[in-house]
């Protein structure tokens, strides 16, 4: 039995990918992980394949043992891998509870890292790992800053892992958008008041999937990046001292309030 998998498949970028992936590869059936199963039983008529829904809470050690099985049980050939899943809370330390914090770095690294290494026994030459990061993976992003070092984590492991599967002819890529227009923000402003408020620009979902999609499939590239502007962005944290990125991003924040709408409660 052919799959993919998609974790945090239930909303935002996860629920595109599940709703695009059949644009690239073939499979029998697709795995989409998530905590809400009932989200996960919707996905079944967005997607060209069978969809089996698997809620699992992957912040939780037992979500992974119970995966690991299933695997072991079901023995498939993984042709495709998306590490979608991830939080963010926005705001001053002072306001983010260190709960929280800890639960950023148990599913947007450690999670992510399990993923990775309990399916990769179950991946064979042709197939592909696609690790969802964020434009805050290249530079310290003031009052969001543990998510950005999450993330920063996760551009690293994509890449080193890219060149350490090459031998077995499996691709990794980091995909690292801007802002996008998910429920992302819902949970995000949770803890943000006027830290961060000013978003330059705001992609749509079906966008940067289909962006990342491509050239996880079409190209050779170990990081993907939809839109020029963030592109020239990636290029200038590079060159440009990170005190001055990070002096530039908060006299941003200073800006008029644009984001109205961005959450949906």
């Amino acid at each position: 039995m052919t799959i993919a998998i998609v974790t945090g498949a239930s909303s935002g970028m996860g629920r595109e990918f599940v709703r695009q992936l059949g644009g690239y590869v073939t499979v029998d059936e697709v795995w989409a992980i998530a905590r809400r199963e009932d989200a996960l039983r919707e996905l079944s008529g967005e997607c060209p394949f069978p969809v089996r829904p698997i809620p699992l809470d992957l912040c939780e050690d037992a979500s992974f043992d119970r995966f690991a099985a299933l695997l072991a049980a079901e023995k498939p050939d993984v042709k495709l891998l998306v590490n979608a899943a991830g939080f963010g809370k926005f705001g001053s330390f002072e306001k983010i509870q260190t709960i929280d914090e800890c639960k950023m770095i148990d599913l947007n690294c450690k999670a992510l890292l399990k993923m990775t290494r309990l399916t990769l026994p179950y991946m064979h030459s042709g197939s592909h790992i696609l690790q969802l990061d964020s434009l805050s993976a290249f530079q310290p992003v003031p009052y969001i800053t543990t998510y950005g070092a999450t993330k920063a984590f996760v551009l690293s492991y994509a890449r080193a892992m890219n060149q350490e599967l090459k031998p077995r002819g499996i691709r990794c890529m980091a995909m690292n958008p801007g802002w996008v227009k998910t429920e992302f923000f819902d949970h995000a402003f949770e803890t943000n008041s006027a830290e961060v408020q000013y978003f330059d620009r705001l992609y749509e979902a079906k966008d940067v999937v289909a962006t990342g999609l491509r050239h996880l499939y079409r190209t050779r590239k170990d990081v993907s990046i939809h839109g020029l502007p963030v592109r020239l962005q990636v290029g200038m944290v590079k060159l440009v001292p990170h005190r001055i990125v990070m002096k530039i991003w908060l006299n941003q924040q200073k800006k008029p309030k644009n984001n109205k709408g961005l959450t949906t409660k």
